[in-house]
């Protein structure tokens, strides 16, 4: 039991956060390259509009644990350099972020690609938070700009929305995304132009990310008890889910909208499984079960990147037979032999250990890539 009371060393490698980060890539490559999209099981789909499932909490994941990472990093780095990385970073995965999307560019113009994404959501939110962080320094400043940034995003959405302001057609998220862009450079899949990554949802999303700043700050810096630190923020974690919830009939927990919600939901669910993360691998020191994940986790970014590149290379480069690689090789090789859903999930899952293969190449030779 003494090791409980132990306080982890703020100049040791946090591998909760290696495990975390992996987890959420490994599922994220799970969840974007299913065998079939007529064959996936309900947690590995998004929500249609309100609600959450497994797949909902991907992406807030990564904003969570991006704040988390900073939480440390920050502390050991000069305040110019810091400068410095923010606009450099931002300004690159942003670009990451739009190349991917026009990849493999011979297929659509410049003027018609999608500009908001993935990527460039977390690189907004990355420059909006690291600012905050940078100016306001103290905790309970920084707490209370991510309260603002989540009241600024709802009185938006209520206020200049139409009479279902949280509706597909009602929201007046597509109407700012709208002024900025054309139709056709804004994502389609809802049936309407209406970006699930949009510019009002980065206020919020930046909110969660400075969450995750402030929970590490608390867990990995200061110096109490880590047991007791633990149980406080378990207890938290429940208090958010039963806000969230009962807040849910009138402000629905949404990830297109990324309502404030949605972000105390799924920052409690992420919680939820850091607490037991840092309670198994950081103080009961079990990390060689975990080994999988702590190779995904060391180069996050480049994981993601890599696999959306052999996604794309795969549906729209490859051809065997008058039809993609993906589809050759799930018709081939998964769908004969197994139930549909189960094929559809075994082909994301060896296609997530494909990608693996290359982060692992990295992990041997001691290799992380940094932008």
């Amino acid at each position: 039991m003494i090791i409980l009371k132990k306080n982890i060393k703020s100049n040791s490698r946090f591998f909760s956060i290696d495990f975390l980060r992996g987890l959420t890539i490994f599922l994220m490559i799970v969840v974007n390259t299913p065998g079939s999209w007529s064959f996936v099981y309900s947690p590995l789909k998004h929500s249609i509009w309100h609600g959450c499932t497994l797949a909902d909490l991907v992406f807030p994941s990564f904003i969570f644990l991006i704040g988390l990472s900073m939480s440390i990093s920050v502390l050991k780095s000069d305040k110019k350099l810091f400068v410095k990385k923010i606009f450099k970073r931002s300004i690159l995965i942003f670009f990451i972020g739009f190349l991917l999307n026009w990849f493999p560019f011979f297929n659509s113009d410049i003027e018609n690609v999608r500009v908001l994404g993935v990527l460039q959501r977390i690189a907004f939110s990355y420059f909006i938070a690291s600012i905050l962080i940078l100016f306001l320094k103290k905790t309970k400043l920084i707490l209370l700009s991510s309260f603002f940034l989540l009241i600024v995003h709802w009185v938006i959405l209520f206020v200049f929305g139409a009479s279902e302001p949280y509706s597909l057609s009602g929201n007046i998220s597509q109407n700012i995304d709208g002024f900025f862009f054309s139709k056709s450079q804004i994502y389609q899949g809802f049936g309407v132009p209406f970006d699930p990554e949009g510019i009002l949802g980065t206020l919020s999303s930046s909110a969660q990310l400075l969450f995750g700043f402030i929970i590490g700050r608390y867990l990995f810096i200061e110096q109490q008890a880590q047991k007791n630190k633990l149980v406080f923020l378990f207890f938290l974690s429940i208090l958010m889910i039963l806000i969230s919830l009962s807040l849910n009939i009138y402000y629905p927990i949404n990830k297109p909208l990324w309502t404030g919600t949605y972000v105390f939901f799924s920052s409690s669910i992420i919680l939820i499984f850091l607490i037991f993360s840092v309670f198994i691998i950081e103080l009961k020191q079990k990390k060689q079960y975990f080994f999988f994940f702590f190779v995904f986790g060391r180069n996050p970014l480049f994981n993601y990147v890599l696999s959306i590149f052999f996604l794309k290379i795969n549906l729209f480069l490859i051809k065997v037979e008058g039809e993609s690689l993906n589809n050759w090789l799930y018709s081939s090789f998964f769908s004969p032999y197994f139930e549909p859903y189960f094929a559809s999930l075994l082909f994301s899952i060896s296609f997530a250990l494909f990608v693996w293969v290359f982060s692992f190449i990295l992990f041997l030779n001691k290799k992380i890539i940094k932008i």
